[in-house]
Order: C-alpha cells, then sequence, then structure tokens
C-alpha cells in the first residue's frame, strides 16, 4: 500500500472530503492528510512518512485490536479512549487496516447522520 492507493481507498467511500487542517497550529504539521465524513475526521495519516494510519474506533475495539496485534501505538495527539494508529509495517496486513479504515468511516457516518437527522427535525431555536 502507497500514500495514493490509500488516499484513493477513502475517498472511494462516499462523501468523503480530505484536509490538511493542522499547518496552521505548527509548519511541521503540513503533511497530516486527515480524510472527514460530514464534516468530522474519521482518519489521517502523515503523507510525507506514510508509516501509520491514525483511524476513529470504540474503546472495546480498540482494545480487542490491541490484544490481537503488536503493531499498534497510541495516536499523537488524540483521545486514547477513541482513536489507535496502525503501524503499516507491522503485523496488521493491508485487508486489515483497510477495514480498520472502513470500520473509523462508519462509526463517524452512523453517530453525525443521527445528529444531522435529529437538527432537521427539531432546529435550533433563534
Amino acid at each position: 500500500m502507497n500514500i495514493e492507493e490509500f488516499r484513493d481507498f477513502c475517498l472511494s467511500l462516499g462523501e468523503v472530503t480530505e484536509k490538511t487542517p493542522f499547518g496552521k497550529f505548527a509548519r511541521r504539521y503540513d503533511s497530516i492528510l486527515v480524510f472527514y465524513i460530514l464534516d468530522h475526521m474519521f482518519c489521517f495519516t502523515d503523507m510525507d512518512d506514510f508509516t501509520s494510519v491514525t483511524v476513529k474506533s470504540t474503546p472495546e475495539e480498540i482494545e480487542e485490536i490491541r490484544m490481537n496485534h503488536s503493531s499498534i501505538d497510541a495516536p499523537l495527539n488524540q483521545s486514547l479512549r477513541h482513536w489507535i494508529q496502525l503501524n503499516l509495517n507491522g503485523d496488521l496486513h493491508e485487508k486489515e487496516i483497510y477495514s480498520l479504515v472502513k470500520r473509523a468511516y462508519d462509526i463517524v457516518k452512523a453517530k453525525y447522520s443521527k445528529s444531522k437527522r435529529r437538527n432537521r427535525v427539531n432546529p435550533p431555536v433563534s
């Protein structure tokens, strides 16, 4: 897997946008590519050092992934409870990585689709 293949996969999931939002905090973060669904992050990676991918997950799934794989690290600058870093050169197969990225997409899409539906039914009162 390379960064172009990974990017194509993420964008193929539907309604996905990409940005490099962290450069405004520090120039060294210019190369962090973030993928969004419904304006919420589900995955990010460093384009200049494509050795890991950080994905959204659930606490239960993170624990299970940690128990079954050694190539997992704590995510940089993210909640340890809801994010996990997948090292690409470890014991996770490419298919598993793509599956975990898709799962991250599904988690975020489900959560924020519900809140958007709720807001349409109960619009904010001005």
